[in-house]
């Protein structure tokens, strides 16, 4: 007689659009891992602008419809492939992509792509480091080659982003500098790697930034919100000084003249062009982070699975993140 297969929650998107488009189904078939593969039963789930912009089909990177978003996951795995020898039964994981997507109970990924979480990082920490953490480092360290002791400006500096690079910057000898846009976000950057925070709410933030930093100016600068700061952050730049594009939500006028007069350059980050070899070079160094300390992910607002179309609606459209969005299983 065949066996049933097993069930599960999990959120599906049948067509782009807003977060009304999330739809929570309760009988979605539990995938099987094959080859290379683990299935994990999911704890938590991270939410990223990313999946948002996917969703609503604006993103350069369009999924076969129906699918599930999520790509962070933290679990247990349940089961695993035929040739997944790195793992077994019950390990503690956690995920910088997933094969059948991370918003449900169960998420199959290729093996390569899952990591052990230490038992000092609890499942909702395990949740906020995949895509911060590998976007942080492939910002700060890989696309730019820093040096201890350069000054870096994390533009957006209280998200799962900004923290990871905060954290990452301050671990490897750079003097950081942080803006938020709430005292509650200012205290989080303070408290995780920067030597300085500014209110990038306040009408004269920039020039209070200038005469902190004096006529040398910053050396680089990790923007999350290039659509609004781009301009701003070319006046700040020193000699040689690189901007370094995470996040963007438009189009912006700038003035070439800036990038000339100092020589400076403009630097665009996707994770998604980070190679299987990258993620591996990565992934050693953060997992450093987490035996050492260093890494150690903020959580910030968490939401059911029910929940989800808010959570995406207020990743967006919320007040100043302080810390990671999750989604609880």
């Amino acid at each position: 007689m065949a066996t049933r297969q097993k069930l599960m929650r999990a959120v599906r998107v049948f067509e782009f659009g807003g977060p009304e488009v999330l739809k929570l189904h309760l009988d979605v078939a539990v995938p099987i891992p094959k080859d290379n593969q683990v299935l994990i039963k999911v704890h938590a789930c991270g939410v990223n602008p990313v999946e948002t912009y996917i969703r609503s089909g604006t993103y350069s990177r369009k999924p076969l419809l129906p699918y599930t978003p999520g790509s962070d996951v933290a679990g247990v795995i349940e089961a695993v492939g035929d040739n997944a020898s790195a793992f077994k039964k019950g390990d503690r994981v956690f995920t910088s992509s997933t094969i059948s997507g991370g918003y449900a109970e169960y998420a199959l990924a290729a093996d390569h792509t899952v990591y052990k979480l230490p038992e000092k990082l609890d499942f909702k920490q395990g949740a906020a480091i995949g895509i911060p953490y590998f976007t942080a480092y492939r910002a700060v360290i890989h696309s730019d080659r820093v040096k201890a002791g350069e000054s870096v400006l994390v533009h957006g500096a209280s998200g799962g982003v900004g923290l990871a690079a905060c954290q990452i910057a301050r671990a490897y000898g750079l003097k950081v500098l942080g803006t938020a846009g709430t005292e509650e976000g200012q205290k989080v950057v303070l408290q995780n790697g920067a030597h300085e925070v500014f209110n990038h709410r306040e009408v004269n933030y920039i020039n209070k930034i200038k005469a902190y930093v004096g006529e040398k100016g910053i050396d680089v600068i990790i923007e999350m919100l290039a659509n609004v700061n781009l301009s701003k952050d070319l006046s700040l730049l020193s000699q040689g000084g690189r901007v370094i594009v995470v996040g963007n939500r438009g189009t912006i006028e700038i003035n070439p003249r800036d990038i000339m007069t100092n020589e400076s350059s403009i630097i665009g980050v996707t994770l998604f062009a980070t190679t299987k070899e990258e993620f591996q070079q990565y992934a050693a160094a953060l997992q450093a982070g987490m035996e050492i300390g260093w890494l150690k992910p903020v959580i910030g607002s968490q939401y059911p699975l029910e929940k989800v179309a808010q959570a995406h609606e207020n990743i967006i459209h919320g007040s100043g993140a302080t810390g990671k969005m999750i989604l609880l299983l």
